[in-house]
């Protein structure tokens, strides 16, 4: 390698260095800042030891988080580790048996059906919170678990991240499996579901987190404080007149480690679905 080589790959290595330490120095402060009394968190501003760590350790804000009957945040992480998990499996199936659907099956009006499902991308959350939440009224669904987990199964960003992967696989394959009699639900769960295991874990990985991160539609159609998930939480330490800043950036830890402990155990797959599926950015 040469000078002008080795020059390159020294500024590579420095850029991406610099871009690390910029993305991760707010978690370790979050992380650290955590173990700090509500006084100490903004009394260190210049640089220095105690701006990256505790003068005084403390546990107090996590055994406060914990300890606080009218707001267990234990029951709140079940809450929210539960929903994510039945939407996300919930999902896996429906998505990936549209995206199947629209990929490998012909039938009436496919094209056009596909462009009125994909066009509703472009639609704002916001405009149709409003009518699902007259529909869950109507339902009688609120301050249910249903009302968190049905109108989220379905993912039209998951369907067509699917879609793009399942045109890959080879129809001749298929139809080898409809020649040996196997109808489509079977050609679906023995062949087209073992090759699409990496976009599979990457759509799950972005659903379970898109369901720990929700917040504005449990807060709009769960009032029951026991019933209440972990983001809404953490928005009910703060207040008009105090914050309490030490519980909310150990709630945040806490909140934090379910989602970095699957990301860094699957990352390898995600990065493998991302590409393969021909999702970019």
């Amino acid at each position: 390698m040469d000078k002008r080589h080795t020059g390159l790959f020294v500024l590579r290595m420095v850029m991406m260095t610099v871009i690390a330490l910029l993305v991760i120095f707010p978690v370790y402060w979050m992380i650290m800042s955590s173990f700090r009394t509500q006084e100490e968190i903004f009394k260190y501003s210049k640089l220095g030891w105690e701006l990256f760590f505790p003068v005084q350790p403390t546990l107090d804000n996590y055994k406060a988080i914990f300890t606080d009957p009218s707001k267990p945040f234990g029951r709140y992480m079940a809450n929210t580790l539960f929903v994510a998990v039945v939407v996300t499996a919930a999902g896996l199936l429906v998505n990936s048996l549209a995206a199947f659907a629209f990929a490998k099956l012909r039938f009436p009006f496919k094209k056009v059906l596909l462009v009125v499902f994909l066009s509703s991308l472009v639609i704002p959350y916001e405009v149709i919170m409003i009518p699902q939440y007259l529909l869950i009224g109507e339902l009688g669904w609120m301050n249910m678990y249903k009302a968190l987990i049905v109108p989220q199964i379905v993912w039209v960003f998951g369907i067509f991240m699917l879609i793009q992967f399942f045109t890959d696989i080879p129809r001749d394959i298929l139809e080898a499996g409809r020649m040996d009699g196997a109808g489509w639900m079977r050609i679906y769960y023995k062949i087209v579901l073992p090759a699409a295991v990496p976009a599979l874990i990457t759509l799950g990985l972005m659903t379970f987190l898109n369901q720990w991160d929700s917040f504005l539609w449990p807060l709009v159609v769960i009032n029951e404080e026991k019933k209440q998930v972990v983001q809404v939480a953490i928005s009910s330490f703060q207040s008009l007149r105090n914050i309490s800043w030490g519980k909310v950036l150990a709630a945040t830890t806490i909140s934090s480690v379910p989602i970095l402990g699957i990301f860094l155990i699957l990352q390898k797959y995600y990065v493998q679905g991302i590409t393969m599926s021909g999702v970019k950015g």
